[in-house]
């Protein structure tokens, strides 16, 4: 290399390399906007403004519940369920673009390769054959080219790095969105089994009820065929018999269809799939598991769509600057080594240095004239970060009001529920004494199946509201991201529910500052 290309090549880097020093990403850097958020919940005070944290677990927060069958269906939603295999897809797929992008930043180095084999003659008609009378197939020669080349973009501007700020900021945004589809499975799982039990003691009690009025209707036949009991008595003893037996029999529908939705939840087909009857326990035994006031504002932090809006948001904020780099020169520096075309009778001589040169310097492309094409596109890119960030504030509202929603409905369904618990006990206690004046010929069975079905009716709302409050507790738990660590927590079901245990139970919740489950 001769001292004036090796002069030139030494100023030529000493100005590629101030350039990159001074090289700068265009467009704004990325700041969270502010977001409408309240200091603490009305039924909770002690909470503090809240943000997303995407990288936090969600953990197995049905645990709460100390429920094994609940645990073992829940530990197969992850691995099963073909829409959380969905978002994994998307993850992968995006985290392909991540990578992609990133690799753009460096250099490319390719090679290209042709060749083949030449044969000419003299040109000359007398010279085709020999003296020795062979055919002269004149001579033979090899073309080989061979081109390499190494070429790389200087990211002056930032361009490359808005990108892979946008695609890695996407990525993180997949990641959260499966965790939302995980959370969302498993709360949507929850829900159905919890239904599930509450139809298990619907089913309970209509089996209990028409085996007592089916007993009530061959008692009343017998008084009826003696003379004792008027016909109508016998009528109306055999119509609330069969008014139950076809609620039972709806009762099969609703819990075929939540066992089948199970199934799907867990990817399995509905046929083989089944689910033992198991009532919730009685309602002198059920306790829901209740949000303490005091919990930290991480819960809300951890909300995993509110995480991947805040993420989708930032992305948009660097794809601004990947539209304004295109007002700016590209620089790129390019390298190469390439044979001229060589022919020869040997390709020995391929890479000798006569028929090799080589290349090196840079290219510098810029746009000077599009009719309004580059801002056109620099404000699509301010429109779609203002669309986030509406959407990203409307996140968080929703977050809000979900969470205030489930926290008065625990409240008020606790209330409900010790209500409701008092007229059952009351119906029930109307029953008896119903029966009692139609057995001594006081009134008539009518009074009888009036009480039964007042009695029957408070006792299924009872069941509903039990049901009702541990499917606002999991919503809750959706509601909150699903993520608090599950120690101290009451039990659905406390199977040594005794005055013992249950102020037993009252100091530990005392020590844990965690509200008492009320009775359901």
């Amino acid at each position: 290399m001769s001292h004036h290309k090796t002069r030139y090549l030494k100023h030529w880097l000493a100005t590629l390399s101030v350039c990159l020093l001074a090289g700068c990403a265009v467009g704004p850097d990325y700041k969270r906007p502010d977001a409408p958020m309240a200091a603490e919940f009305k039924p909770a005070p002690g909470w503090k403004i809240a943000a997303p944290e995407d990288d936090l677990a969600k953990g197995e927060w049905w645990k709460i519940y100390k429920d094994p069958q609940l645990d073992a269906l829940l530990a197969e939603v992850t691995p099963n369920n073909q829409n959380i295999a969905i978002y994994v897809a998307r993850v992968r797929q995006v985290q392909a673009l991540a990578s992609g992008a990133n690799a753009a930043r460096y250099p490319s180095l390719g090679v290209n390769a042709d060749g083949g084999r030449i044969a000419s003659g003299t040109g000359n008609k007398n010279d085709l054959v020999n003296s020795d009378g062979s055919i002269n197939n004149g001579a033979i020669f090899n073309n080989v080219n061979v081109y390499g080349g190494l070429s790389w973009d200087s990211d002056l501007w930032g361009k490359l790095r808005r990108n892979v700020e946008s695609k890695e900021a996407n990525l993180v945004a997949s990641i959260a969105d499966l965790e939302n589809a995980k959370l969302s499975m498993q709360t949507q799982l929850a829900q159905a089994y919890f239904l599930v039990r509450s139809l298990d003691s619907q089913k309970q009690l209509l089996t209990d009820t028409t085996a007592s009025n089916l007993e009530a209707v061959r008692l009343t036949k017998n008084q009826y065929d003696v003379g004792v009991k008027a016909r109508q008595d016998l009528i109306n003893a055999g119509s609330q018999y069969r008014s139950v037996q076809a609620q039972l029999i709806d009762v099969g529908v609703n819990r075929a269809a939540q066992e089948n939705l199970i199934a799907v939840l867990i990817g399995k087909p509905p046929s083989d799939f089944s689910l033992p009857f198991n009532p919730l326990p009685a309602r002198s035994n059920l306790v829901v598991p209740v949000v303490p006031p005091g919990l930290p504002s991480d819960l809300l932090e951890r909300r995993p769509d509110v995480a991947a809006a805040e993420r989708r948001m930032a992305a948009a904020n660097a794809q601004i600057g990947f539209q304004k780099a295109a007002y700016f020169p590209s620089l790129t520096l390019n390298a190469n080594q390439n044979n001229i075309g060589f022919l020869g009778p040997s390709f020995s001589q391929l890479f000798t240095t006569p028929f090799l040169y080589w290349g090196i310097g840079p290219s510098m492309a810029l746009t000077l004239l599009d009719f309004g094409a580059r801002a056109a596109k620099v404000e699509e890119a301010r429109g779609v970060y203002d669309e986030s960030v509406a959407t990203y504030r409307q996140a968080v509202l929703t977050a809000m009001q979900e969470v205030e929603t489930q926290l008065a409905a625990l409240r008020i369904y606790e209330e409900e529920a010790g209500i409701q618990n008092e007229a059952a006990d009351l119906a029930e206690r109307g029953v008896v004494i119903a029966l009692n004046r139609y057995q001594a010929g006081i009134d008539n069975y009518t009074n009888v199946v009036v009480a039964k079905n007042n009695a029957l009716s408070n006792q299924q709302k009872a069941i509903i509201i039990a049901q009702q409050r541990l499917n606002a507790s999991v919503l809750l738990v959706k509601a909150l991201g699903g993520s608090w660590t599950p120690q101290n927590q009451t039990p659905v079901v406390d199977p040594s529910a005794t005055t013992n245990s249950q102020n037993q139970q009252n100091t530990q919740g005392q020590k844990a500052e965690q509200g008492p489950g009320g009775q359901g």
